[in-house]
C-alpha cells in the first residue's frame, strides 16, 4: 500500500449449486490462496455461497440458514487476514429476502449491501425471489451482532489515506443511475462488483465497456467478479468474466470460462490526483449514508501492473498509427484555422534537418494542402552556422525538394561573427552567449523573412524541450504559432516515422530515414570531424526518461519517491537506478527553473492529456521553488 497501491482480487471458485458447506470450504481455499498474494481488497461473485442458479430453492429455509451459518464460517478464516473481503450470499430480513454482498474483516462481518436493482426480464427472473434493497442503512441483528444493513455503506480504512470502498451487485451496473455513482461522490474510490453474469453472444464486450466506462466516469478503481463454473447450466452459462479496472483502463482481465483469480494494483493516489485535477467531478449526494471503519497493515505491496517506459507511445502498432493521424491532424488543422482567420498564404519554417523542424514542415505541407494552397507558399529556411555538419544541411535541403517547398539558405555565420564583435564576445569561447547568439540569430532571420512574405514563423520546439527549458529564450523559444508545443519528444520520432511509411513518396521516406537515424542535437558547436559534438541527451538526459517523468508528475500526480519507484520497474535493464534518480533530479530541477519560458508560450494547439500552455493546462508561478522535491529525490 506504500505510495497508494492497493492490490486487489476478483476471485471466481467452482461451486456446487445449493451447497453452502462445500462453497464456503472452496471460498475459504481461494481467499487464503488471494490473501498469501498479497490481496487486500477480495471480492468473491453475487451470491456465490448458495450458487446463483438455486432458482425456487432460495424459498427453502434450509438453505438460507446453512448459507447464513457458512457465513460465520468464511468469517472465522479472516480471522488472521489483514484484508477487506465480500461475499455474496442470500439473506432473510424482516420477512423478505435480499440478494447481498456481505463484507467481511478480521473475523467480523461489517456489514451486508444489498442488490438495489433486482431483473426480472429476459433470462432474469430475480424478482421471483428478492426484494429490491433498502438506500438508506437499517440495523440488522446477525448472529448477535449489530451491523448496518444497506446500499449507502462505505467501508474507510483508517490509515490508508483515499482507500475506501463501496459496493455493487451486477446488475446494479448495467442501470441508467447505478449506486456506484453515489458511493464515488461520497467518497469511494474503489467499487467493488460481485456479479453473475451469464454469457451470451458479444455481452462480453460490452460488459467490459461498463467497467471501462464506470471506472473512467466515476474516476475509481473498480473489481468486477463473475459468476463461473459449478453454477447450473440448465439454460444458461456463466464464464467467470472478471475485470479490475482503474480510471477507465483496464488492468487485467479474465474471460476464458475457467475459474480462475486476477490480480490488479489499483492506485488510490492516482484516483484522488485525478479527482483534485477535475474540478466537475460532481456534488456530494444528500442520501443518508453509514461509514464503516476498517484497519490495513501498511506495506509495500508487490506490483503486478506493469508501467509503459513510453507512456505517450501506444505500444500496440495499429493504435500508434492510429494515434499518429489524429495528431497530425490537430496539428494541422489548428494551424489551418490560423491561416483562416489571418488570410496569409504564406508560412516561414526554420529548417535544420533535424526531427522538430522536420515535423513542423510536415505538418505545414499538410495544413497547405487542406487550405489547397501552393505548397511553394511555404518558405523553408535553412541557416547554416558553426555546429551545422553535411548530413543535417543535406537532409533539410532533400526535404525541402521532395516536400516541393521553397528552400531558402541563409549563412548566418558573418553576422553572428560581427555580433560577436559588437558585444565583445570571443569566438574561441564556446559558452552560452556563442550557443544562444545562433539561436536568436536564426529566430530574428525567420521573423524578417516572414515579415518580407506576408507569413507566419511556425514554431518547430517540442513539449518535452518546453518541459526543460531546452530552448534559447527568444530564439528557437518563440515563434507566431508552435505546431510541435503538445507533441513530446518520444511521440515526434513516432509521427516522423508514420509519415515516412505512409507518404507513399520512396524519395521523402529515405530522407524521413535518415532524419530518424540522426543524433538529437542543437548543433550549435562545430562538428568534430565533420559529425556532431553536441548531443542533447547527453547534456539533459535521455528523453524517454524526461517523458516518463513529465508524464507521472502532471498527469498523475506522482512524488519522486514514488515516480522513482515506477521509473526502476519501466526501464529495469535499460538503465540503472543511480542513472534514473541523476536524471529525475535533473528534471526537477530545470522544470521548476525554467517555468518563465513556459509563461510566454506562444500559441500552439494541445493534443493529449499533458500540456504545458500557460493559457491551459498548468498554471504555474514562474518563480515556485523545487525545494520540497528535491529533498524528497534526496533521501531515495
Amino acid at each position: 500500500m506504500k505510495h497508494g497501491f492497493i492490490k486487489v482480487a476478483a476471485v471466481t471458485p467452482k461451486i456446487k449449486v445449493a451447497d453452502p458447506a462445500y462453497n464456503a470450504g472452496v471460498i475459504c481455499e481461494r481467499l487464503r490462496e488471494a490473501y498469501e498474494k498479497g490481496a487486500k481488497v477480495i471480492v468473491f461473485p453475487e451470491l456465490c455461497l448458495t450458487g446463483y442458479t438455486c432458482g425456487d430453492l432460495f424459498m427453502q429455509s434450509l438453505l438460507l440458514e446453512e448459507a447464513s451459518k457458512q457465513l460465520l464460517t468464511i468469517g472465522k478464516a479472516t480471522e488472521d487476514m489483514d484484508a477487506l473481503v465480500m461475499v455474496g450470499l442470500p439473506i432473510e430480513r424482516d420477512g423478505r429476502l435480499y440478494n447481498v454482498a456481505a463484507v467481511l474483516h478480521s473475523g467480523e462481518v461489517l456489514a451486508m449491501v444489498p442488490k438495489a436493482n433486482i431483473p426480472s426480464y429476459a433470462e432474469f427472473y430475480e424478482g421471483r425471489h428478492f426484494a429490491q434493497g433498502n438506500q438508506e442503512p437499517a440495523a440488522f441483528s446477525y448472529h448477535g451482532k449489530t451491523i448496518p444493513f444497506g446500499t449507502n455503506i462505505l467501508f474507510s480504512c483508517e490509515n490508508v489515506q483515499g482507500l475506501t470502498v463501496g459496493c455493487e451487485i451486477c446488475e446494479d451496473l448495467w442501470v441508467a443511475n447505478p449506486p456506484g455513482t453515489d458511493h464515488a461522490l461520497k467518497g469511494a474510490t474503489l467499487i467493488a462488483n460481485l456479479s453473475a453474469s451469464n454469457e451470451t453472444i458479444g455481452k462480453d464486450e460490452y460488459r467490459e465497456l461498463l467497467v471501462k466506462s464506470g471506472s473512467a466516469r466515476l474516476i475509481c478503481g473498480y473489481i468486477y467478479t463473475s459468476a463461473g463454473e459449478g453454477e447450473s447450466t440448465q439454460d444458461l452459462v456463466f464464464g467467470g468474466h472478471n475485470l479490475i479496472a482503474e480510471n477507465g483502463t483496464i488492468l487485467t482481465q479474465k474471460k476464458n470460462f475457467q475459474c480462475e483469480t486476477i490480480y490488479g494494483d489499483i492506485d488510490v493516489q492516482k484516483i484522488l490526483s485525478e479527482r483534485r485535477r477535475m474540478g466537475t467531478f460532481g456534488e456530494e449526494p444528500k442520501t443518508l449514508y453509514a461509514e464503516v471503519p476498517f484497519s490495513l497493515k501498511v506495506e509495500e505491496t508487490k506490483l503486478v501492473r506493469t508501467f509503459p517506459c513510453m507512456p505517450f507511445v501506444p505500444s500496440n502498432e495499429e493504435k500508434r498509427n492510429s494515434r499518429c493521424e489524429e495528431i497530425l491532424s490537430i496539428q494541422s488543422y489548428g494551424l489551418k484555422r490560423r491561416y483562416e482567420h489571418t488570410g496569409l498564404r504564406t508560412a516561414v519554417v526554420g529548417l535544420s534537418g533535424g526531427l522538430d523542424s522536420t515535423l513542423a514542415l510536415l505538418v505545414t505541407v499538410r495544413t497547405f494542402d487542406m487550405l489547397h494552397l501552393d505548397r511553394k507558399g511555404i518558405v523553408a529556411v535553412t541557416m547554416p552556422c558553426f555546429g551545422t555538419t553535411d548530413r543535417t544541411y543535406h537532409n533539410a535541403c532533400e526535404l525541402a525538394h521532395t516536400l516541393g517547398v521553397t528552400l531558402e539558405e541563409v549563412d548566418i555565420k558573418e553576422a553572428v561573427t560581427v555580433h560577436f564583435r559588437d558585444i565583445g564576445q570571443n569566438p574561441d569561447n564556446h559558452d552560452v552567449t556563442y550557443e544562444n547568439a545562433q539561436a536568436r540569430e536564426r529566430t530574428q532571420v525567420l521573423m524578417d523573412i516572414a515579415n518580407k512574405v506576408n507569413g507566419l514563423v511556425i514554431g518547430t520546439g517540442d513539449m518535452s524541450e518546453l518541459a526543460l527549458g531546452w530552448a534559447t529564450y527568444n530564439g528557437d523559444h518563440m515563434s507566431m504559432y508552435g505546431v510541435n508545443a503538445g507533441v513530446p519528444k518520444t511521440l515526434v520520432r513516432h509521427l516522423v516515422k508514420y509519415y515516412a511509411e505512409t507518404c507513399g513518396v520512396r524519395e521523402l521516406s529515405q530522407v524521413l530515414e535518415d532524419v530518424l537515424d540522426t543524433p538529437v542535437s542543437p548543433e550549435l558547436l562545430p562538428p568534430v570531424d565533420g559529425k556532431i559534438a553536441q548531443k542533447t541527451e547527453d547534456l539533459v538526459g535521455p528523453y524517454e526518461l524526461h517523458d516518463f517523468f513529465l508524464y507521472y508528475m502532471l498527469r498523475c500526480g506522482f512524488p519522486p519517491a514514488k515516480l522513482y519507484r515506477v521509473a526502476q520497474l519501466a526501464f529495469a535493464g535499460q538503465y540503472d537506478d543511480a542513472v534514473i534518480l541523476k536524471w529525475m533530479k535533473n528534471f526537477y530541477k530545470r522544470f521548476f527553473a525554467q517555468q518563465f519560458k513556459r509563461s510566454c508560450l506562444p500559441d500552439g494547439p494541445k493534443v493529449g492529456s499533458v500540456a504545458l500552455s500557460p493559457r491551459g493546462d498548468l498554471r504555474m508561478p514562474s518563480d515556485a521553488s523545487a525545494a520540497l522535491w528535491l529533498a524528497e529525490a534526496e533521501k531515495l
